[in-house]
């Protein structure tokens, strides 16, 4: 592609050199550089690109996208395009390069705190089973219609991101599922696509170590509402405060779901087991195969955005009866002693509130919840606290270990979120830096009847000490020591 084309969508402040020049990639990363590709110059939250423009050149690319131009003599092969932001630019440049993939499909973003993945991929397992090739992009994994592609973040940077939505469209898929984080709808990674419709789920306390505070954050997942063209739904949880805000200065046709007042799409819980659920959603009954009223709501935003692709809700409600729960999400481990292990990715107070009060629905004090959790390292701190303070109010017994500590003492971590507690909470509480062993030690406080919630890592497989990913997983934890 000329570069005439792939810069007609932006707009340079100046361009210095050839404009005809042939394009054949374009990268963030200068490592990733071949010959006639495009360098786009990021300044990264970590790393400046604009330090790597002479690597650039030197493996090969033929122009460079950049903010500031190089202080030394621009290279006589190389053109120079010159923009007020490579965060606004890079988008857009890519999904034009990539032949303008979300057009071609219908891509529906899912943002919010919690419930992200759980919804993504539900509507992603969902359409597959009514016999349409599908996308997912997703914390856990990407997939192209059951091919699975490892993820490395929650949504990919921007050329990265159009290069797999181009691969989808290649492979026939139809419709695309996506998980929208505040950090890549912050970062512009999102720039340029086309979205079918958008999904807010909730918005409580979560990555203010990168947003600094609570209104930037809900600012970010508005912004992504706000570029929703007319053509598009939105689809809000009216149960959550921030619902309306979100789609204040949307083009979008907005639909709203709830369980506890009037909404497009509604549901009532009317009975609820370890094994699953029994609604009401819109007047018609339908059994799950999940628990806890938050995941009513997950359930309501896949059958509403359903509604609003085209399917009959009769259909709908047939194919969820037969979906499942994501891994790490409400995860259950059966225990030979006649007590359950749930591992759940819960990693907010939020998230954690909404784990246990599904847990207590089930047991219905007839047994005793122990918690196991932890706070990630090099993260929002002032959530540790709330952590600690959510376990022990809903638990009898309460493990405060290791998460993920990256580059941070465990047992500093640790002491973050004792210090939210007082005495009296602290009776309920042991600390253990081990994750295995506090783990271990949940499993012979266990007794008939009772519920080991192990919450923080879900879906992960891994723990991430001092910037080394140690092999680490909840469920193949807890199989072990069950066998043993």
């Amino acid at each position: 592609m000329k570069l005439i084309e792939l810069i007609k969508s932006i707009k340079p402040l100046q361009v210095i050199g050839n404009e005809e020049v042939d394009i054949t990639g374009v990268n963030i990363d200068s490592r990733q550089i071949g010959n006639g590709h495009l360098f786009i110059a990021m300044k990264g939250t970590q790393v400046d690109g604009h330090k790597f423009i002479g690597k650039a050149i030197e493996m090969g690319a033929t122009a460079i996208l950049c903010e500031d131009l190089p202080d030394t003599d621009t290279h006589p092969n190389v053109t120079f395009v010159q923009v007020a932001s490579t965060e606004d630019a890079v988008g857009k440049v890519a999904t034009c390069f990539y032949g303008n993939p979300s057009t071609k499909v219908q891509l529906v973003g899912v943002t919010g705190t919690n419930g992200k993945t759980t919804i993504a991929t539900l509507l992603y397992n969902m359409f597959r089973v009514m016999g349409h090739p599908c996308g997912l992009l997703s914390t856990v994994c990407n997939y192209i219609d059951g091919k699975a592609i490892p993820a490395s973040h929650t949504t990919p940077d921007a050329i990265e991101l159009n290069k797999l939505l181009a691969r989808m469209v290649d492979e026939g898929c139809e419709y695309v599922f996506m998980e929208c984080s505040s950090h890549a709808i912050a970062q512009k990674r999102i720039g340029g696509l086309k979205f079918a419709g958008g999904i807010f789920t909730n918005l409580t306390r979560d990555h203010l170590d990168y947003h600094k505070t609570v209104e930037n954050y809900r600012n970010a997942k508005k912004a992504f509402f706000d570029m929703l063209p007319k053509s598009a739904f939105a689809i809000i949880n009216a149960d959550d405060k921030n619902g309306m805000f979100m789609v204040q200065n949307t083009k979008a046709t907005v639909k709203t779901y709830s369980t506890r007042t009037l909404a497009d799409f509604k549901a009532r819980l009317l009975e609820c087991h370890f094994e699953g659920m029994y609604l009401d959603i819109n007047g018609m009954e339908v059994g799950v195969q999940f628990i806890g009223k938050f995941n009513v709501s997950n359930l309501l935003a896949v059958y509403g955005t359903a509604v609003m692709l085209g399917k009959k809700p009769e259909d709908i409600l047939v194919v969820m009866s037969t979906l499942h729960s994501v891994s790490g999400r409400l995860d259950p481990v059966r225990s030979p002693e006649g007590y359950t292990a749930i591992v759940d990715y819960a990693h907010t107070p939020d998230a954690l509130e909404n784990v246990l009060k599904a847990i207590h629905e089930v047991l219905n004090g007839k047994g005793q919840v122990i918690t196991v959790c932890g706070a990630g390292g090099n993260r929002d701190k002032g959530k540790r606290p709330l952590m600690a303070q959510e376990a022990v109010r809903q638990s009898d017994k309460v493990i405060i270990t290791s998460d993920n500590p990256r580059f941070e003492e465990p047992q500093d971590i640790i002491n973050d979120m004792l210090a939210g507690l007082n005495a009296q909470q602290m009776k309920k509480v042991i600390s253990i830096v081990d994750r295995k062993e506090a783990i271990r030690t949940a499993c012979m406080m266990a007794t008939k009847g009772d519920v080991i919630l192990v919450a923080g890592k879900g879906h992960e497989d891994y723990q991430e000490i001092k910037g080394v990913k140690h092999h680490f997983d909840d469920k193949e934890v807890l199989r072990e020591i069950f066998a043993n």
